[in-house]
């Protein structure tokens, strides 16, 4: 009986050996922001498509207290995939702002893998204010909650307001509150934010309920520095909120964020993650509107995104090589595939 137990067991071995690692389930723990956030709304909708897709993988989802964590978790090992800006790549390359200090911990950089979507960042007051603050500049000395701290939307809002010289009051709410305190006075704006100029994220809709919030737009001084300074600034329409935002046009600053993974993924494995959620695009923006810029021109967004991070962060050669047989990579980033 223990021969043929033995002998079972080595059977079983041989067929687990026989299978390529590649076929092999492997696990990736993928951080997102927090629950409420657009990323994780997002990387849901993402990991139910990549799970039926990719039988070889399994994605878990591991919301977390914003996408800066996820960043910097996957660089000490705590995950496996992470939810990443340029904004976030920028600070990690330069050891500043979020990351300063942080980088001689790290274990492995982050490379750009897929791009998602963009999020369109700017302002919102009291209704009742709204004649009294009419620009970005009006918020000088004023209580503004941004967003939680380790998040690259209250990033890019500091960055948009640093560069008109805008000295505002940071204050820290919880997003559950943020509505209330608008209504109430305890804060005067709040920053808002759309996904890939087409929704919104659920703690800003909650936000909506409790407080008629108007929308703030830099104005035509304002924008024209924020170019000057390198923001690109789009006009979102107001009906996206679902609500009346007392304005006809929403002029927002957007900047790139994608769910990434690292080398520890193969390229071939990458590669073919990329023409899955190419074959995916229309459920996932029926799932979750965020998409719906890769529903459009996926291999645009991912020329776009490159662009905006290849500077300072890496490339995956699996996105290199999707990339290439979509026409879009460009042979000046050759140097910058990571190894």
């Amino acid at each position: 009986m223990r021969f043929r137990t033995l002998s079972a067991l080595l059977a079983v071995a041989a067929v687990v050996a026989a299978v390529p690692a590649s076929a092999q389930q492997k696990d990736i723990r993928w951080g997102t922001s927090a629950v409420g956030s657009s990323g994780h709304k997002a990387l849901v909708a993402l990991a139910g498509v990549l799970n039926k897709e990719m039988k070889n993988y399994r994605v878990t989802v591991q919301p977390t207290a914003g996408a800066v964590v996820t960043v910097k978790g996957y660089t000490v090992g705590q995950f496996d995939g992470y939810y990443g800006s340029d904004v976030a790549f920028a600070e990690f390359a330069n050891n500043d702002k979020r990351f300063k200090g942080f980088k001689e911990n790290a274990k492995k950089e982050p490379v750009q893998s897929f791009w998602a979507f963009t999020l369109e960042v700017g302002f919102a007051v009291h209704a009742r204010n709204k004649d009294k603050i009419r620009s970005w500049g009006d918020l000088d000395g004023k209580k503004v909650f941004t967003g939680p701290l380790p998040w690259d939307t209250r990033a890019q809002a500091e960055r948009t307001l640093a560069a008109l010289g805008v000295k505002h009051n940071y204050v820290q709410v919880d997003l559950t509150t943020a509505g209330s305190l608008l209504d109430s006075g305890g804060i005067d704006a709040f920053a808002i934010y759309t996904s890939a100029e087409s929704s919104t994220a659920p703690w800003v809709t909650e936000a909506s309920l409790a407080a008629d919030w108007a929308v703030v737009n830099p104005s035509q001084e304002e924008s024209a520095k924020l170019k000057k300074a390198g923001f690109s600034l789009v006009e979102v329409k107001p009906d996206i909120f679902r609500k009346d935002v007392h304005a006809d046009k929403l002029v927002l600053a957007p900047f790139y964020y994608g769910f990434h993974v690292g080398l520890e993924v193969p390229a071939d494995d990458v590669y073919a993650m990329l023409k899955a959620i190419e074959t995916r695009t229309a459920d996932l923006a029926k799932a979750d509107a965020a998409f719906t810029q890769i529903a459009k021109d996926m291999p645009g967004m991912q020329r776009r995104g490159v662009e905006s991070s290849v500077a300072t962060t890496a490339v995956h050669p699996g996105l290199a090589k999707y990339m290439r047989e979509k026409g879009v990579w460009d042979a000046k980033w050759d140097n910058r595939i990571a190894k």
